[in-house]
């Protein structure tokens, strides 16, 4: 008679125990990408506060709004054509079509703090990668409060916005930078597509953790 053999309790238990250690090791894994990710994203906006601060300093002029960009800059420096050196980044956030040399002040920011050494990136407006953008891919924009193309609310001089960001890491972003509130504050997020309204992070319309949206810093 043949003796039917099988795993025992013990190597049971132990094949348990390895699958559990490498699932906690892929989660755990998964959890410090996030999280480096989330750090990314929010340093993000505190060096565009950095560019700004830093061509104030050394040119007495706002980067984008900059009337005098040649003098400072050099032959290649766009100028705004129209409301340059009255102290506002004028135009969307998000700038302008990717490809195409921008006309607005905040696609020309990108230009003039790049060529003021103090971002990196292509400083050719046609280029391909002029326009940068966050971990995920979503493009990075700033303008002045005034004349926001976006939800109305935000107090400060500027804001920096980042879009296509997933609800999950909006949220931690709020916790980082400001209030842990996605609709209150100075950090907040709106569905990408609408302007109507901020979403908050809990309650009614609440941020959904799997669906990407536009997060807003003013300053």
């Amino acid at each position: 008679m043949n003796k039917q053999t099988g795993f025992t309790l013990i190597e049971l238990a132990i094949v348990l125990v390895i699958i559990g250690l490498l699932l906690g090791g892929v989660l755990r894994g998964q959890e410090l990408i996030n999280s480096a990710k989330v750090k990314n994203m929010a340093r993000d906006f505190q060096n565009v506060q950095v560019y700004i601060y830093g061509y104030q300093d050394k040119y007495k002029a706002l980067p984008g709004d900059d009337s005098a960009a040649v003098a400072h800059l050099g032959s290649t420096a766009i100028q705004a054509t129209t409301g340059a050196g009255n102290g506002v980044i004028s135009g969307a956030w998000d700038g302008g079509a990717n490809g195409t040399a921008p006309t607005t002040e905040s696609g020309i920011f990108w230009q003039h703090v790049r060529l003021a050494g103090l971002a990196p990136g292509p400083t050719t407006g046609t280029d391909g990668n002029y326009y940068p953008t966050n971990a995920d891919g979503g493009r990075i924009g700033i303008s002045s409060v005034n004349g926001f193309t976006g939800p109305t609310g935000l107090t400060g001089a500027y804001v920096v916005c980042s879009k296509g960001i997933l609800g999950k890491f909006a949220k931690q972003i709020d916790t980082t930078l400001d209030d842990s509130n996605t609709a209150t504050g100075s950090v907040r997020a709106y569905a990408d597509g609408t302007t109507t309204s901020w979403a908050p992070s809990t309650g009614t319309g609440a941020i959904d953790d799997s669906v990407t949206y536009n997060v807003c810093m003013a300053f």
